[in-house]
């Protein structure tokens, strides 16, 4: 598989040059400044991807190509935003970048209450903790309707963690949860976060499936004529939030995204970090169920904790994910794929731990240098074994 690294460009405190020491060959970025839903014009992807060579790595896939909410929401303003869409895939296709990754997460990207909690062993982590979650949806956002959504042991949890902080603490949870998306300088306040929910008031999940549908089949011929492969990516955390319906949480979901557009060019991220949070999703299963279909994978583990909702990121070896099994799958597949003459498959670490001098670097939440550059190793010499021992 081909061993990939997240940068986010030519501001990000990592350098090209530390990615190939850490012996990634691929990179997986994309065009940040540009502003959702406008198209990538040809020359600004071919800029990028010659400075990416010229460090001796290759542009291996876009995280993200972001899927504009006119879209998400059905609006008839999606059309523009589709043909834009279009035409930044077909961009993309002819300077020869052949996967994009995206969601379909309304408003709020992946989601956290705490982005540097201290891990037993030191270093720190990111963590979603379901009572600092409840306290901000109850007590900071109040959200009309949000008490239906807990349960009473959850909004007497909610209160007690809200009565705990200060001033400073409860504007940080604030931040934390809706201070933009990574590699983004998008951000909501609290009054602009209660308007986007409210335009979502009466999406519930079987319309944004409808939308997604919609989308994909709007889309997806565009990528099979430019040569693209498009693979989404599962929602962060695998449920409903604020309100909000999350439709690709599950293997049904992700069935339901495959079926839609019957098309090798429709196709999964498979990150095993969001999936894991849900006990009922059987990962090694899944990877071996999609296995032609995805297209990349995010190899990172959670850890679910006692209450069943709240979750913290381990250590890529050691949370509830097999690893070897889903590594295992893949190898499998990518064995048939060198077979048939078609492209590896991509693998990324994803949400390190921030361990020693990763404190000391002004890195985004959750990618430091040495955390990933220990993950890295870890998903390299699991692979390795797998190739040993397969037939």
């Amino acid at each position: 598989m081909q061993h990939t690294w997240r940068w986010f460009g030519p501001s990000d405190p990592i350098g090209l040059d530390e990615i190939r020491q850490a012996g990634a060959t691929g990179i997986v970025t994309a065009l940040h400044e540009i502003p959702i839903g406008e198209t990538w014009p040809r020359a600004a992807i071919r800029e990028r991807q010659q400075q990416i060579e010229a460090a001796g790595l290759s542009w291996s896939v876009v995280e993200s190509v972001p899927v504009h909410e006119a879209i998400k929401l059905g609006l008839p303003a999606a059309e523009h935003y589709l043909d834009n869409y279009r035409r930044t895939l077909a961009n993309l296709g002819a300077c020869g970048i052949d996967t994009v990754c995206y969601n379909f997460m309304p408003v709020l990207d992946w989601t956290r209450t705490d982005l540097a909690w201290p891990l037993p062993e030191g270093g720190t982590a990111l963590r979603f903790e379901q009572a600092a979650f409840a306290a901000f949806d109850l007590y900071l956002l109040e959200r009309p309707g949000a008490a239906a959504d807990y349960t009473a042991a959850e909004r007497d949890a909610a209160r007690a963690h809200v009565e705990r902080l200060d001033d400073d603490a409860r504007q940080r949870l604030i931040e934390t949860i809706i201070a933009g998306l990574p590699g983004s300088d998008a951000h909501y306040g609290l009054a602009e976060l209660r308007q986007a929910l409210a335009a979502y008031r009466d999406v519930d999940a079987e319309r944004l499936r409808a939308n997604l549908a919609a989308f994909l089949r709007a889309v997806v011929p565009a990528a099979e004529e430019a040569g693209v492969r498009l693979a989404i990516h599962p929602d962060d955390p695998p449920r409903p939030l604020l309100g909000l319906p999350r439709v690709v949480s599950t293997a049904d979901d992700a069935a339901y995204v495959l079926d839609s557009v019957p098309s090798p060019a429709n196709g999964l991220t498979f990150c095993t970090g969001s999936y894991g949070v849900r006990a009922d999703n059987d990962l090694v299963a899944m990877a071996e169920r999609f296995a032609p279909r995805i297209h990349f994978a995010h190899l990172r583990a959670t850890r679910r904790e006692t209450d069943g909702s709240s979750f913290h990121e381990a250590g890529h070896l050691t949370g509830d994910v097999d690893m070897v099994g889903v590594i295992a799958a893949l190898v499998r597949e990518e064995r048939r794929r060198q077979r048939d003459g078609g492209a590896r498959l991509p693998l990324r670490p994803d949400h390190g731990h921030h361990l020693l001098d990763d404190l000391e670097r002004d890195t985004r939440p959750g990618y430091p240098l040495i955390g990933r550059l220990k993950g890295l190793a870890e998903l390299r010499g699991v692979e390795a074994a797998v190739q040993h021992w397969i037939p």
